[in-house]
């Protein structure tokens, strides 16, 4: 496939405006057109080690979930590590695509999956995302009425003021008169002059409205995940479930206050990664997540929850073989998709 079809179609799979605004997310290096992608290669973090290894599969496109570029890079060198990540990808014409808390978000993507370790069990995003094109411009719309005397400068005066959209007039009667209903949508910024210049028009009326436009939330869709268990099982046996789902030997355990292993777990809100501040202040029996901070696990021990961590990319990485499979069948087969087996958690138990 050519590279930016290929990226188009990434794109469709898990759209980068579902990322968190800090993420740096989509396609980060880009070999000189055209380029086609035979080899996608699969990846939780991006080493050397695993981009050595990348070159000797002959990939063509490193899907990376952590974005190797994430800080501005000043300069291109052999200096650091990730400067030569990008030297090493565009000597051997390899492209650099992340996508990160957009595969967080989705529902077939690295929640739901972490999701499958617990059993049997619904869930829905902490965090709903909402739809990033509607509406596509401004946070509020203003309704409001002016008599033929007044329309011109109004409108003149409104047309200066920037991040105003959507600007229509309509005709309308207001008690028995002809006027003009003025509709328009705009910035917060933006609707604090328009109110401005209605009061100093003496046409800050009653009848004047001001509606917020709320962004639909998306269904099952959002960051982090409240699960509810068909069954409550005890945290000990969610333990041994986690473990086996992950692939670990161990994993660290916080018991919560007034808990025991014996206890049962009825929800547990979990979230890949690093999870304090998505968890934060969540009610379920169990938080699932990589890693927290050590005042975060002592806030959730006091309120009597119970706390798992795994590590942080070890809650990811395992998510990489299903995205293998799906991708496979979103892209219609059309190329050879490998997972990196020199990639691993950088954490281990001594």
């Amino acid at each position: 496939m050519n590279l930016r079809e290929l990226v188009s179609a990434l794109n469709d799979f898990a759209s980068p405006s579902l990322a968190e605004s800090w993420d740096n997310v989509g396609l980060l290096v880009e070999p000189s057109p055209p380029h086609t992608v035979n080899t996608l290669f699969l990846t939780n973090d991006l080493t050397e080690e695993v981009m050595e290894e990348a070159v000797q599969k002959k990939a063509d496109l490193v899907l990376s979930y952590h974005p190797p570029i994430f800080t501005p890079l000043k300069r291109v060198t052999w200096k650091t590590w990730k400067e030569r990540l990008v030297v090493r990808a565009l000597e051997n014409r390899i492209g650099i695509y992340s996508p990160h808390t957009a595969y967080d978000a989705v529902p077939h993507g690295v929640n739901n999956w972490l999701a499958k370790g617990l059993g049997a069990c619904t869930s829905v995003p902490l965090h709903p995302s909402t739809a990033p094109s509607s509406p596509s411009e401004g946070t509020h719309r203003v309704e409001f009425c002016a008599d033929a005397e007044h329309l011109d400068a109004v409108l003149s005066k409104i047309k200066d003021i920037p991040e105003i959209s959507c600007l229509t007039t309509l005709p309308a009667r207001v008690e028995g008169e002809e006027q003009t209903r003025i509709s328009l949508t705009c910035s917060q910024k933006a609707l604090l002059e328009v109110v401005a210049l209605l009061s100093q028009s003496s046409l800050l009326y009653p009848k004047t409205e001001i509606l917020s436009l709320q962004k639909p939330l998306l269904p099952h869709t959002g960051m982090g995940r409240l699960c509810t268990l068909s069954e409550p099982v005890s945290l000990s046996d969610i333990i041994e479930r986690v473990k086996g789902h992950l692939q670990l030997p161990h994993v660290r355990v916080a018991v919560g206050a007034g808990r025991t292993l014996e206890s049962p777990v009825k929800k547990a809100a979990l979230c890949a990664g690093s999870g304090s501040s998505v968890l934060k202040g969540t009610e379920a029996d169990l938080y699932l997540t990589g890693e927290m901070s050590h005042h975060d696990v002592l806030d959730a021990v006091a309120n009597g929850i119970s706390v798992i961590l795994c590590e942080h990319s070890n809650t990811e990485r395992g998510f990489l073989s299903e995205l293998r499979d799906t991708l496979a069948i979103h892209l219609q087969n059309k190329i050879n998709i490998i997972v990196s087996e020199k990639d691993r958690d950088p954490l281990q138990v001594a």
